[in-house]
Formats: C-alpha cells, structure tokens, sequence
C-alpha cells in the first residue's frame, strides 16, 4: 500500500529536531514516507548539522541489528520500505547576522562525554565538511550532490500536484531559495507545515521572536507571503534577500496560493517530554544494550540538565524537568492531522506577518489586535497602515490551537521510537 503522506522534512538537527526525525522515520509506511532531509542551518552551522543526520542514521542501524539479534522487532518500518534522500541546504540566512543557539546542539556541548565510539563510526563523526561519499555511508539514506532547494523541487516536479507536504523545523532559508527558484513547481507542494513563530507568547530567542523565525526572517516573510491573494503586500523591503529576485515573477504565480499550517510556541510549547517518563521508557533499553537507548538517552540527559541551568518553570507535574516537543508536534500533525482532523483546532487565514528589520523585534511575528471592522470588497480602510483590514492584501495562514492532547504526544513519540512495552 502507497503511502498517505509523502513528505520532506527540512530540519537543523538539534535534540527535538532528531526526536522528530527519528519519530517520522519509525512510524507506519502506511502514514508517512519521508523523500527527503533537507538539512539547513540553524541551532548549528550546517556541517555539523550534517554530522548530526549522519550519525542518527548510524546509531539506527546498529539498534535495528541489535533488535535482530535480541528476537525484537527491528521497527523503523517507513525507513525500510522508502529510504530518504539527504541533501544539504542553506548554510546562511538570507538577509542579517547568522545566530545560533549551540549550547543546546552540538553533541560536544550535548553530551559531559563523546559517545561511545561504538556508536558513531568514522563516517559519521568526520563527515563535517561534504556529503560522505556513497560507499561510505550508511545504506539506510541516499547521499545527495545538488543543493537541496533543488531537490525539493526535482521532488516536487516529479510527484503529483498537492501530495507532498513539506515539513519546515528549522530557519525556512532553503525552503524560500526553493520557492523563489521556481514558484510555479514549489506551489505543487500539498502544504507547508512551519514550526516556528510565536504569537501570543514570549519568544525563546528574543523577548517576541522565537529562534527558527528570528534565524531568518526575510525567508518567512518571503513563504508566508505566497499564501497571500496579493503576495507583493507582504514581502520583505527589495533588496533584503540575498542573491534573490525581490519580488516573484507573477506568471509563474497564477491563481494557485501555498498553504501553510503554522505551529508556533504557543501551541509546542505545550506539549512537553517529562525527565520521568522518558527515563522510564528508555534507561531499562539502554541498560540492555541498545545502541539507540544509550545514545538518545545521553543526549536527552545533557539537555534536561540545561534546560534547569537555563530557565525558570520546568519542574512541572510533579517535579520532574521536562523539554518541549516542538518540532515533533509537526511530525504528529503530518500523521494524524487529516485521519483526525476533528481533533486538530486550526484557526484558518490568519493574517500572520514577519517583522524582517526591526531593531528589537527581528523575527517577531505579528498579528492586528485591533477592534476594527474589515474593509468591505473594493473599500480601503481608514487609517490601516500596512492594509490590515484589506480583504484583498495580508497573509493567509492556519495556525495550530488545539491538538488531541497535550499530554499524548510524549508517549506516542517514545512508543514509535523504542516500541510499545
């Protein structure tokens, strides 16, 4: 059976970013079959976002065979049947300074230690500066050459209109150099699924910006500006894009608009992975030996120790840390977003725009909080700067409210990865 859900994942591989991962790529090929990694920059520089990918798919190897060897199911079912192609994407933003959040994402500040070498081979910890060569690598991804803004679009090409569903967990650069390369081809795309942005809450980067939007915000503004009836009102100002056209080309647009379904903190944040509970499910394995266990388990550990360093707040429910699954609430919403889509509270063409120059408010996402009446069909609104309350200008985008529980994410996320007990 075909699957459901085609999807490329674009990703700076962080602690959530491989939960994610390793989430989508352990779940039914039935729901979900993952074409391509787009690695960007991001919490990292893009080559050790490289080795990140690289090593994960390592590590899954080894626990695959040692599942086999041990009578287990060897799981990783959507990997099996569909193995993805990695490429390597943007390794800066389009417009401003690159900013990263490191102490959270490289393994040499991850872990007090360096894995095990049994767990990482060579391959994968010196593959920092290209795509290992084929022979090298590990036979469960296939290497890419080219830029993978182009190999988004060669899938894109390829793959009927509406069936492929980008899932965008990192800074969008490499999904806007996509975009802006050939609107007609990226406008194939079934959706965009963002995890980024925050709305009602405070940021994580800056006081209003959350890190994936203030990472680079030209690149958002430039997406969500093409799920816009006019896109031109609200694109970045000319000349922010590096190396981009500033404007699209409007024969290549016609009547087609993206569809983007956005997750930022105020929904992810929600949504968290308890110390207790994943220590529960994964100490026991890793004390058997997976190869798996042991080295999520050393990750996890190092990041629930800086999140108590580094904030306020995260002893909840009992005491226990916890970290936040925002970006595999995407991965979640990928699954079961349509089979369940009484569950999922969207609410729907929300005029979401990216603040792209501001002095303190880079990457701050903002909505019109106005007690105003929308403009009427062919009227202008008195005194709306920006054309807020035009029903012809604005962005059009659907954000997450609700999901079908809060609390669920963790388990199916822990049972997907290790298995049920």
């Amino acid at each position: 059976m075909a699957s459901k859900n085609k999807v490329i994942i674009d990703t700076d591989p962080g602690t959530d970013d491989v939960l994610a991962l390793l989430y989508a790529l352990s779940s039914s090929p039935e729901d979900l079959e993952v074409a391509l990694i787009s690695i960007t920059f991001g919490n990292i520089d893009v080559q050790n976002c490289l080795r990140n990918v690289v090593s994960m798919f390592h590590v899954i190897e080894k626990e695959m065979r040692w599942r086999k060897d041990n009578g287990r199911p060897e799981g990783f079912d959507a990997l099996k049947k569909s193995k993805p192609i990695v490429a390597v994407g943007a390794d800066e933003p389009l417009g401003g300074e690159r900013m990263k959040a490191a102490y959270y994402q490289t393994w040499s500040h991850l872990f007090d230690k360096p894995p095990p070498e049994t767990l990482l081979s060579s391959t994968a910890t010196k593959s920092t500066h290209s795509m290992p060569s084929t022979s090298a690598v590990s036979h469960l991804f296939t290497p890419s050459s080219s830029p993978s803004h182009l190999e988004i679009l060669e899938i894109l090409s390829r793959e009927p209109p509406n069936t492929v569903t980008i899932i965008a967990i990192g800074p969008l650069t490499t999904v806007a150099t996509a975009a802006a390369h050939s609107p007609s081809t990226f406008l194939r795309a079934k959706q965009v699924l963002v995890m980024g942005g925050a709305i009602g809450v405070p940021g994580n980067m800056t006081p209003v910006g959350e890190f994936n939007t203030v990472a680079d915000p030209v690149a958002a503004a430039r997406v969500y500006a093409l799920t816009s009836p006019d896109v031109a009102s609200t694109m970045p100002p000319p000349g922010s894009a590096a190396g981009l056209p500033d404007d699209y080309p409007t024969k290549q647009l016609g009547a087609e608009r993206l569809k983007v379904v956005k997750f930022p903190l105020d929904i992810t944040h929600q949504h968290p992975l308890r110390r207790d509970e994943s220590l529960a499910k994964i100490t026991p394995l890793a004390e058997q030996g997976s190869p798996l266990a042991e080295w999520v388990l050393a990750f996890l550990t190092a990041t629930f120790k800086k999140v108590e360093l580094l904030h306020h707040g995260h002893e909840i429910d009992g005491g226990s840390t916890s970290i936040r699954l925002h970006d595999p609430l995407c991965i979640w919403y990928a699954l079961s977003g349509e089979a369940q889509a009484g569950q999922w509270g969207l609410k729907e063409g929300e005029d979401i725009r990216v603040e792209t120059i501001g002095q303190w408010t880079r990457g701050m996402c903002v909505v019109d909080r106005r007690d105003r009446k929308r403009a009427k069909e062919g009227e202008e609104a008195v005194g709306d700067m920006g054309d807020w309350l035009s029903s012809k200008k604005g962005n059009r985008i659907d954000r997450c409210v609700s999901t079908p529980g809060e609390r669920l994410l963790a388990g199916l996320l822990l049972d997907s990865i290790f298995g049920q007990a």
